[in-house]
């Protein structure tokens, strides 16, 4: 009898991640952060809000409460074939189920309802409803085009877990506040993406490479519109992935990126 070798590939799950902006004052915009705890994959780690994409994200009749964009719209946005829009609501369910806040309009009555909101999002997070019956019980109309994509990142092929992972910028009202869920996250807070950098330097933010490049091209910008149109003007299919890779060398893991020297000898 013969073996049948298996051979191991690891799922690369798609991820989308978002990166809340608010005006501060004259001296620019601040990001939005959150600390994952030590018991989440990524341990103590300053973050964006974000995961995996769920199934039920790419449900057709989700994609009716988007205000404003189609998945047709979204996908060629993305630069694929359909189901883009399933990124931007999870970018939106993400946002809400970690941080508490819900991208949509302004005028949805769900917003101005503290209590409803709170008990609908434990509800969410106990797993006793989805996010969609939230969105059909309250009429929502989710801010799909406050969202807009700036970066995609892939995990290296060394990483045990692989997200194919698309970064969005979106522009919330300075009204909606924000607070953790507690158990992924131990804290969260409003920081500059400059006074970001400072504390990396300083070693008091750990961050990992995706989230660092975020922080240093939005440092570029000076207003959270100029980073937003910036980003909005590129149009479809614009932002290219981004596939870290890893070689050990001397007993030591050294990182290379696309266009670097060496990159593509790995």
């Amino acid at each position: 009898h013969h073996t049948i070798e298996k051979t191991m590939t690891t799922l690369i799950k798609p991820a989308a991640t978002v990166i809340l902006m608010r005006e501060a004052d004259e001296s620019g915009f601040e990001i939005f952060m959150v600390k994952r705890s030590s018991r989440s994959s990524f341990g103590s780690l300053y973050v964006f809000p974000g995961g995996k994409l769920d199934p039920e994200d790419a449900e057709r009749d989700l994609y009716s409460y988007c205000e404003g964009m189609g998945d047709e719209e979204a996908s060629a946005r993305l630069g694929i074939k359909n189901d883009g829009l399933s990124y931007w609501i999870a970018c939106i369910r993400e946002c809400f189920e970690e941080v508490g806040v819900l991208l949509t309009n302004s005028d949805d009555p769900l917003i101005q309802d503290n209590d409803k909101l709170s008990s609908l999002r434990k509800k969410l997070n106990d797993k006793e409803i989805s996010f969609k019956d939230i969105c059909v019980s309250e009429s929502l109309r989710l801010r799909t085009k406050n969202i807009v994509p700036c970066a995609h990142w892939i995990t290296p092929a060394v990483e045990p877990k692989r997200f194919d992972t698309r970064f969005f910028l979106a522009k919330v009202n300075a009204r909606q506040l924000a607070c953790h869920d507690g158990f992924e996250l131990t804290e969260s807070f409003w920081i500059k993406p400059k006074d970001a950098l400072v504390k990396l330097k300083d070693g008091n933010m750990n961050m990992i490479l995706p989230t660092i490049s975020n922080i240093e091209q939005l440092a570029e910008f000076s207003t959270s519109d100029e980073a937003f149109n910036y980003y909005e003007s590129l149009g479809n299919n614009a932002i290219q992935p981004i596939l870290p890779k890893f070689i050990k060398q001397d007993g030591k893991w050294v990182g290379f990126l696309p266009g670097e020297k060496g990159y593509d000898d790995v």
